[in-house]
C-alpha cells in the first residue's frame, strides 16, 4: 500500500465512528496547531480545550469526551496527576499523552494510570494513527501500534529477581507465581495453558484469584504491578 492509499485508510477508519476529542495543553499555540490538524479527520469533533490540570479533569469529567490528548507539563496539576484523578473517579475517556519529552518511568506510570496512548508532538503526523489505534482499542507506544503493550513494558523495565517474600506477602501460590511470569511475558490464557499444561478455563480461575490477591483488574496493570514489586522477571 502506498502513502496515499494508506492515508485514505486510515482516514476511512477513523471515519467509521466518531470521537469527540478534549485538547489540555497550557500552550495555546500548541492547541491551535492540534486543532487543525484534528478538524482535517473526517469523524472526529472538538469537545472542548483546557490550559492547566486541574481544568483539564473539570472539563473531562463534565464533557466525557471520547478521549484526551493531555500535555504531560500543566499548570497547576501536572499532566500525570490529572490522569490520576480522572482514573480514580473511573472517568471512561481514553487517553493520549501528547508530550514534548518523556521518560521511560513516565511512560510506565501513564500506562498503569490507564493511559492508551503516547505521542511525542514531534511525531504529530502520526496522531491520526494513533487515534485510531486507541478508539479501537489498542495502544500507541513508542512510535506504533501495539495490541501487547505488556511487551512494551517488559523492555523499558529493568531486571530484578522475583521474590519468595513478595509471593508471601499477597498470599500468591506457586501456580499463580507462574501465571504472573507468564503474563509479564505477554503470554496469553491459551498460551499459558499450554505452556503449564492445564486447560485455559483454570488460568482464567487462577488470574480471577490473582486479580483479588493483588488488587489488580487488568493484565497490564498485573504485569506492571509484578514488575515493581518483585513478582516476576523481567
Amino acid at each position: 500500500m502506498n502513502k496515499r492509499s494508506r492515508t485514505k485508510a486510515e482516514r476511512r477508519a477513523v471515519s467509521r465512528g466518531s470521537a469527540r476529542v478534549l485538547i489540555a495543553d497550557d500552550d495555546p499555540i500548541v492547541r491551535g496547531a492540534v486543532r487543525a490538524v484534528l478538524e482535517s479527520f473526517r469523524g472526529v469533533k472538538i469537545a472542548g480545550e483546557a490550559a492547566d490540570g486541574k481544568k483539564t479533569v473539570e472539563l473531562t469529567v463534565q464533557l466525557h469526551p471520547d478521549l484526551l490528548l493531555l500535555d504531560l507539563q500543566m499548570p497547576h496539576l501536572p499532566g500525570l496527576e490529572a490522569l490520576r484523578e480522572l482514573t480514580t473517579q473511573q472517568i471512561p475517556t481514553r487517553t493520549i499523552l501528547l508530550c514534548s519529552a518523556i521518560n521511560n518511568r513516565e511512560i510506565l506510570e501513564a500506562l498503569q494510570l490507564g493511559a492508551r496512548g503516547i505521542l511525542l508532538k514531534s511525531q504529530v503526523r502520526d496522531l491520526q494513527s494513533a487515534i485510531e489505534a486507541v478508539m479501537q482499542g489498542e495502544y500507541w507506544v513508542d512510535g506504533r501500534r501495539v495490541a501487547n503493550v505488556v511487551e512494551i513494558v517488559q523492555q523499558m523495565s529493568p531486571a530484578v529477581q522475583p521474590s519468595g517474600r513478595a509471593a508471601g506477602r499477597y498470599g500468591l501460590t506457586p501456580r499463580e507465581m507462574q501465571i504472573i511470569g507468564a503474563v509479564t511475558q505477554g503470554l496469553m490464557n491459551k498460551d499459558i495453558g499450554q505452556a503449564l499444561s492445564i486447560t485455559e478455563e483454570t488460568v482464567k480461575r487462577h488470574l480471577t484469584n490473582i486479580f483479588n490477591k493483588v488488587g489488580m483488574s487488568t493484565r497490564l496493570e498485573l504485569a506492571l504491578f509484578a514488575m515493581e514489586h518483585g513478582l516476576a522477571s523481567r
